[in-house]
């Protein structure tokens, strides 16, 4: 039984994981840098603990700090949220070796699907399609030719222990084969001290769709569909919706079924995402596995009524779940939109100051994932995320229609943020209908930043 939890995040996932832990009378522990003192989450815990300065590494990404905190306040197991130590194996080794619950998968799965050549060579074997491309690292130019020459032009220059669009280059031809491995492995050297690249087909305008599952220690795995994840920028999503507008039943059943087989062929228990491309003619292929919570988790909790946070915690306790994959039903429709403190309409721009005033909407059908206040401070030193605007319907079109409406009662002033993009996304045509790809945002960002352009003029 886990009776007290070290939550090792902050923000909004902070929160979320502080609430799912009261629901369970289970006591909480937040940290937080000094940056955050005032911060919402750590207000909300049992109890608080500062972990150093506000430079991420020497706060949020200190181990040995981390790891202190729990043991001094008597915690049973630490929670990572998404982000920062949430996919460090070894992280989730030096809890297990202090006494402690990690709350995710074992370290030696979380490595082994990290390892992204690792991770394609366990679905190839498990029988889950993945992208044709090499079998595993390519430590060669002479190699990274003959692979890009079998699946043909052009491809991806991958870092394996990459993630979140770094350490990934395009390379159309064998001109510039040998800078894109250098610029991908240089990169992925500096973010994940790994230079280690292999190579994949580049898949053009596909749709980025993503599985959730739940595994126990028991022996059973579940998943709880799909969500659509293809509204993104360089890479990172904007706003993702559930169900696809481009799966239809049989192919849902089909991405069900081979995420299963993912999470049962590395041993996995937790909660998890498969995530997969979807190419123009339909055909998924497997990318990556996320061994954490995803930010766009209330999507799914929204479809399922299922409390993801909570069954992490009752996963890592120990528990069985208490539901099978027939009880699981997907109920109308959910849209999530990211908010973040940047400002488009200057390069997005980074946006950090006092939020001087904010107003989060409500309502029948939505949900606010937020740890901001009126009066508090976004700090330069975090991912700029700052609210999760998600709205649920029993239609697409009255989850898009309740979504509009939550976003003009949406009132955050002090800092620009993304917020009027997000509203632009949501009268585009190709949005409506549901023909866009992960593309799209970068092929009509000047339709969509007009608007911005004009009110500024104004």
């Amino acid at each position: 039984m886990i009776r007290r939890v070290l939550v090792a995040n902050r923000g909004e996932i902070a929160l979320r994981i502080v609430r799912a832990c009261r629901d369970m009378n289970i006591d909480m522990v937040a940290v937080h840098s000094e940056a955050d003192a005032d911060g919402l989450w750590a207000t909300m815990a049992t109890r608080r603990v500062c972990i150093g300065p506000a430079r991420a590494g020497e706060s949020y990404l200190s181990i040995p700090n981390i790891i202190e905190a729990a043991l001094k306040t008597g915690c049973d197991a630490v929670h990572p949220g998404f982000g920062f130590l949430s996919e460090n194996p070894d992280f989730a080794r030096k809890v297990a070796e202090n006494g402690l619950i990690f709350i995710g998968p074992d370290a030696d799965v979380m490595a082994r699907m990290g390892d992204k050549s690792a991770a394609r060579a366990a679905m190839t074997e498990a029988g889950v399609p993945v992208v044709p491309g090499s079998e595993g690292v390519v430590d060669s130019i002479e190699a990274a030719r003959a692979v890009a020459g079998a699946v043909g032009y052009p491809v991806l220059v991958k870092a394996s222990a990459g993630g979140g669009g770094k350490g990934m280059r395009r390379s159309d031809g064998p001109d510039d084969l040998e800078a894109a491995m250098a610029q991908a492995s240089g990169e992925a050297k500096s973010a994940f001290g790994d230079g280690a690249v292999y190579i994949e087909k580049l898949i053009e305008n596909p749709r980025h769709i993503e599985v959730q599952i739940l595994a126990d220690h028991h022996g059973n795995v579940v998943h709880l569909g799909e969500r659509e994840c293809s509204i993104q920028r360089l890479r990172q999503k904007l706003l993702e919706e559930s169900p696809s507008k481009a799966v239809t039943p049989e192919l849902r059943e089909q991405l069900g079924d081979f995420a299963v087989r993912a999470a049962k062929a590395c041993g996995y228990q937790g909660a998890g995402t498969v995530e997969f491309v979807l190419t123009q003619d339909g055909k998924p292929y497997f990318i990556e596995m996320n061994t954490r919570i995803q930010v766009e988790h209330p999507v799914t909790e929204m479809l399922t009524g299922i409390d993801l946070v909570r069954e992490q915690i009752r996963i890592a306790g120990g528990r069985t779940l208490d539901f099978a994959q027939a009880d699981i039903a997907l109920r109308g429709h959910a849209i999530e939109c990211r908010i973040c403190a940047e400002d488009p309409a200057r390069g997005f721009a980074p946006s950090p100051g006092r939020v001087e005033f904010l107003h989060l909407p409500g309502g029948f059908g939505v949900r606010a994932d937020s740890a901001l206040y009126s009066g508090c401070e976004i700090g330069p030193h975090y991912d700029s995320m700052v609210a999760k605007i998600i709205t649920h319907g029993d239609t697409r079109s009255e989850a898009i229609y309740r979504m509009r409406r939550a976003l003009e009662e949406l009132v955050v002033t002090g800092v620009k943020t993304n917020l009027s993009l997000q509203y632009m996304l949501l009268y585009r045509p190709e949005f409506l209908s549901g023909r866009y790809h992960t593309g799209f945002v970068e092929a009509n960002l000047d339709a969509l930043l007009a608007p911005l352009e004009k009110e500024m003029m104004l």
